[in-house]
């Protein structure tokens, strides 16, 4: 075994016990998206599961469903709802073929992919590097890779200035269904993307140093024990960065992984 996986394997050990936050992370592959009672290949396929009274598609809700072994559970609602992590997009490989919730993908349109919303669900999208939102009609399941939150259309991620980079950091937040909203139409407000990767939320502060000691051993990354006093109550959090840019994400998550790490999520203060 290698120093590297020795001091991988301590570090599993000690963090076994503590408290780590929560969260996941998918970058989209063609998903292969089994659901209870699918049917064979080649094989007639059982009536769609009744969905709820709020106009969600009658495809692609299932209670949960699994790909490449990864069981997802759909949301009842996606108001409220609120992720940061990382953006991706989709394009000519895709365009012209059926999402999930048997529409059109139409790499123009203003659309979205998305691994737990509802299909389909209205969301606002903004891109924390340079304050770009847009609104956009989620009708799509993805991103399927490590440390995507969204996989946008073409025009979407035009609107955002993502299609350059190819990623970005940005805040997914559900709406309402938005009647008589351009969900073509761009705003801006001021760039956030001062971001950290959230793996622990503790009680006691002993609990939370000891967790960073033992991940900047292993991350050889700025780790933080962060004070947060809202909600009425004190919470030790701990947090690696400031996570400068995409590739630095996808190196810690990474390593987090190697760690046995999956419970974690992005935050931006």
């Amino acid at each position: 075994m290698t120093p590297r996986r020795r001091l991988l394997a301590v570090v599993v050990f000690v963090l076994a016990g503590l408290n780590a936050g929560c969260g996941y992370f998918g970058t989209r592959k063609p998903p292969v998206i089994t659901t209870p009672g699918q049917s064979a290949p080649g094989q007639p396929r059982p009536p769609p599961a009744v969905t709820p009274a709020q106009g969600y598609s009658v495809y692609g809700n299932p209670e949960f469903y699994e790909v490449y072994g990864q069981r997802y559970k759909v949301l009842k609602s996606g108001e409220g709802y609120v992720e940061r992590g990382i953006a991706s997009w989709y394009g000519p490989n895709f365009n012209g073929k059926l999402t999930s919730n048997r529409e059109v993908y139409d790499m123009y349109q203003m659309t979205a992919a998305h691994k737990l919303l509802p299909l389909p669900t209205w969301v606002e999208v903004t891109n924390l590097e340079n304050g770009r939102k847009v609104v956009l009609k989620v009708n799509d399941r993805g991103p399927f890779k490590d440390n995507r939150v969204i996989d946008l259309s073409y025009a979407a991620a035009l609107k955002l200035e993502v299609v350059a980079k190819g990623t970005a950091f940005v805040e997914v937040r559900g709406l309402a269904r938005p009647d008589g909203v351009d969900t073509g139409s761009t705003e801006e407000s001021t760039p956030t993307a001062r971001m950290f990767l959230q793996v622990g939320a503790f009680g006691e502060r002993d609990n939370a140093e000891r967790q960073k000691t033992a991940l900047a051993a292993v991350l050889q990354q700025p780790v933080r024990v962060f004070e947060d006093r809202t909600g009425g109550r004190v919470l030790y959090k701990v947090q690696v960065g400031p996570i400068g840019d995409v590739e630095q994400a996808d190196r810690v998550v990474s390593l987090l992984d190697a760690a046995g790490i999956v419970a974690h999520h992005f935050v931006n203060q």
